[in-house]
């Protein structure tokens, strides 16, 4: 066996920007990692996110502390003890399953024991003006999901516009961490009334113990509270459903841990992503088989995506092609 790893990163223009509470981004800046073994060329993607602390730098120096045990053969069941969880992990972990495909002439999905088939996607409306919501809701009326970034004050505004410009639209909305208790306790009876079915991390993942003492009548999800199977047992109690996203897990080794985890302790299942390109969502296609909520759009926020992509009739995707990944 000869295998040889390398690392690089690569810019993503986004269409316009893409605004949440923490800040507003023109590219998606993804680490690549390419796997190279007995003529066999994997790949995967990862999206370090400064949330976290990560950076591009810092997880490819994660990866180069573990390369020499990864070109001598390390397997993905040794790669969770190496690196903890995060974008550095993931990279690293959607090349070993492409390369295991790719070796095996199976699909990874069908290594996973998972059967898989298309999956629809939200579609993810940025912060911004009440009247500027309304009219990107307006503009997308063939979307029959829709997921809005939200701010704190002046979010009553926004979801009314938006269910003003997309009457039938499902509605989820995404806090980013960005309400307080005060908050919560004004819009959550206005949310129901406008027929909001889920609020993903309405507060700060260190300041979220309110949620054990407040009615939930809208599901409340887990983002950047819920990182691996490691964080389940302090989320039970607040929070109804979690959003699995392979950046934070680590992989989809993880992810379909956590996942089968997450279901036994009751909660539901979104499948998340960062923004990058179709490489980093083709594992997750493999965790949103069954998921109550998918939200998998990055590419179509993007200028342009990977070639070959993932392929979206409109906001259903197909099963990656295995020139894709897996």
């Amino acid at each position: 066996m000869s295998r040889k790893i390398t690392i690089s990163s690569t810019p993503w223009p986004i269409r316009g920007a893409f605004t949440i509470s923490r800040g507003s981004k023109t590219e998606a800046v993804v680490l690549n990692v390419y796997i190279e073994e007995d003529g066999i060329r994997a790949q995967g993607e990862s999206v370090p996110y400064p949330r976290y602390g990560e950076s591009v730098a810092s997880v490819t120096q994660q990866i180069e502390a573990i390369l020499p045990a990864l070109e001598s053969g390390m397997t993905r069941l040794e790669l969770q003890d190496a690196i903890a969880p995060g974008a550095a992990r993931f990279a690293v972990d959607a090349a070993l399953w492409d390369l295991e495909a790719k070796k095996t002439g199976k699909r990874a999905w069908e290594i996973a024991g998972v059967s898989m088939v298309p999956a629809t996607t939200v579609y993810t409306l940025s912060l911004a003006e009440p009247e500027k919501m309304e009219q990107d809701a307006r503009d997308n009326q063939d979307k029959p999901v829709l997921k809005l970034k939200l701010g704190g004050q002046g979010d009553l505004a926004r979801v009314a516009a938006v269910r003003k410009g997309h009457p039938t639209a499902r509605i989820v909305v995404d806090a980013n961490e960005a309400w307080s208790r005060d908050l919560y306790l004004e819009l959550v009876p206005e949310l129901v009334k406008l027929g909001v079915e889920m609020i993903e991390q309405p507060f700060p993942a260190a300041d979220d113990e309110a949620l054990r003492e407040l009615d939930r009548p809208i599901t409340i999800c887990a983002d950047e509270s819920c990182h691996d199977r490691k964080s389940l047992p302090g989320l039970v109690g607040k929070y109804d459903m979690i959003n699995i996203k392979l950046d934070k897990t680590g992989g989809l080794t993880e992810a379909l841990a956590m996942k089968k985890e997450a279901e036994a302790l009751g909660f539901e299942i979104m499948t998340g992503c960062m923004l990058g390109s179709s490489l980093a969502m083709a594992p997750a296609m493999v965790v949103a088989q069954g998921s109550k909520l998918v939200d998998l759009d990055a590419p179509l926020l993007l200028s342009k995506d990977c070639e070959p992509g993932l392929v979206f009739t409109g906001v259903e995707i197909a099963p990656p092609e295995k020139e894709l990944w897996g």
